[in-house]
C-alpha cells in the first residue's frame, strides 16, 4: 500500500465518517464542583468510556478501514503498551483481521487479556534491552502484514482528530468556546489529531500535550523546535504515556499549531485517577489522568476561563486503583 498523505482537516472529517457507528461519541461533560474548584468551566471528554476503553479505537478503526481490501487477508501488526493494542485488536476483529500486536513483558496485565479476548496474538518483548518497532517491521516483512504505528500514521492521527471536531462541536452546543484544550500526550498522535479536529472551528484555541515527568520529550521538543527523546524507558506508573519520542509526522502539526507542553508527577497523575474516580464518577488510568491533573494543579491558568480536557483511558488494573485512592 503506498503511504498515506500527511493528515489534514478534511482527513478528520472523512475519518469521521468511517468510524461512524462503530466508535462511541463520548459526551463532554460540565462539574460544578470541579468548576468551583479550579475557578474556570472545565468541559471533560471521557475516553474512558469509548470503545476498549481508550480512545485509540478511533485511529486504529480509521487506518485499518483504508486497509484494500485485496491486503486485508494478510493482517495486521502493531506495537503497544496496552491501549493501542485493544483498539486495534478490536477493529481488527470487527473487520475480520488478524492482528499481532508486540507488548512490553510488563504491560498491564488487564491490557494484555483485553487484547487477546480480541483474538490478537501476542508477542512480547523487554522493554529496557528490545525495540519493538524493529520487532514490528520484522513481523511485517516476513508476513506481509500492514505495520499500523500507535501514534505517527496519517490514518491513526486522522482517527484521533475526530475528538477535537466532536469538542468543538458539543461545546458550541452548550454556547462555549474553548481557550484551550489538554490533551494526554505520548508520541503526540492524539494531540496532533486534535489540533487538526479544532483547527477550522477553534483555530486560536491552545492545544497542550501533558506528560509524566521524566517522559517530557514531547514538551523539551516543543520548546527546543527540534525532535528529542527521553533517556528513561521505564519506571512510570502512566505506562500509556512512556513513548520514547514524539512522531515526525505529529510533531510537524503539533509545532506548527503552536501546541505548548505541560508535565506532573506520578503523584499528582494517581490524585488525578482519585478525583475522577470519587468526584466525577469516571474510572481512568494514570495515564489517561494526566491532562486532568495539569487543570487540578494549576499548571495551566484556569481561573475564568474554558478549557476542555480529555480523559484518554480507562484501562486500569485493580492494584493500580487501590493505589491512587489509598
Amino acid at each position: 500500500m503506498s503511504p498515506l498523505p500527511p493528515p489534514d482537516p478534511a482527513a478528520v472529517r472523512a475519518a469521521r465518517e468511517r468510524i461512524r457507528g462503530h466508535a462511541i461519541v463520548t459526551p463532554l461533560l460540565e462539574f460544578p464542583f470541579l468548576n468551583e474548584r479550579t475557578g474556570g468551566r472545565i468541559l471533560i471528554k471521557p475516553e474512558c468510556l469509548q470503545v476498549t476503553g481508550s480512545f485509540k479505537f478511533r485511529g486504529a478503526f480509521n487506518r485499518l478501514s483504508m486497509i484494500p481490501q485485496g491486503e486485508r487477508s494478510r493482517g495486521v501488526v502493531a506495537c503497544s503498551s496496552g491501549n493501542h493494542a485493544q483498539g486495534v485488536a478490536e477493529a481488527a476483529r470487527l473487520l475480520g483481521m488478524a492482528a499481532t500486536i508486540v507488548m512490553p513483558a510488563d504491560a498491564p496485565a488487564l491490557k494484555m487479556e483485553r487484547t487477546a479476548r480480541s483474538g490478537a496474538t501476542i508477542v512480547r518483548y523487554d522493554r529496557e534491552k528490545e525495540d519493538r518497532e524493529a520487532i514490528a517491521r520484522e513481523i511485517e516483512t516476513r508476513t506481509g502484514a500492514t505495520f499500523v504505528h500507535p501514534y505517527d500514521d496519517p490514518g491513526v492521527i486522522a482517527g484521533q482528530g475526530t475528538i477535537g471536531l466532536e469538542i468543538a462541536e458539543q461545546a458550541a452546543a452548550m454556547g462555549l468556546a474553548p481557550e484551550a484544550v489538554l490533551v494526554c500526550c505520548s508520541g503526540g498522535g492524539l494531540t496532533a489529531g486534535t489540533a487538526l479536529g479544532l483547527e477550522e472551528t477553534l483555530p486560536r484555541a491552545m492545544i497542550h500535550p501533558v506528560e509524566p515527568e521524566g517522559f517530557d520529550d514531547y514538551t523539551r521538543s516543543l520548546e527546543a523546535g527540534e525532535r528529542l527523546s527521553n533517556t528513561a524507558v521505564g519506571g512510570s506508573v502512566c505506562d500509556a504515556l512512556m513513548a520514547p519520542s514524539p512522531g515526525e509526522i505529529n510533531f510537524a502539526i503539533n509545532l506548527r499549531r503552536g501546541a505548548r507542553g505541560l508535565t506532573v508527577s506520578d503523584k499528582e497523575a494517581l490524585d488525578a485517577v482519585a478525583f475522577a474516580f470519587q468526584e466525577l464518577k469516571l474510572v481512568v488510568e494514570p495515564g489517561g489522568a494526566v491532562a486532568l491533573a495539569a487543570a487540578l494543579c494549576g499548571r495551566v491558568e484556569t481561573r475564568g476561563r474554558t478549557i476542555a480536557v480529555v480523559l484518554s483511558g480507562g484501562n486500569i488494573d485493580t492494584a493500580m486503583l487501590a493505589r491512587a485512592l489509598g
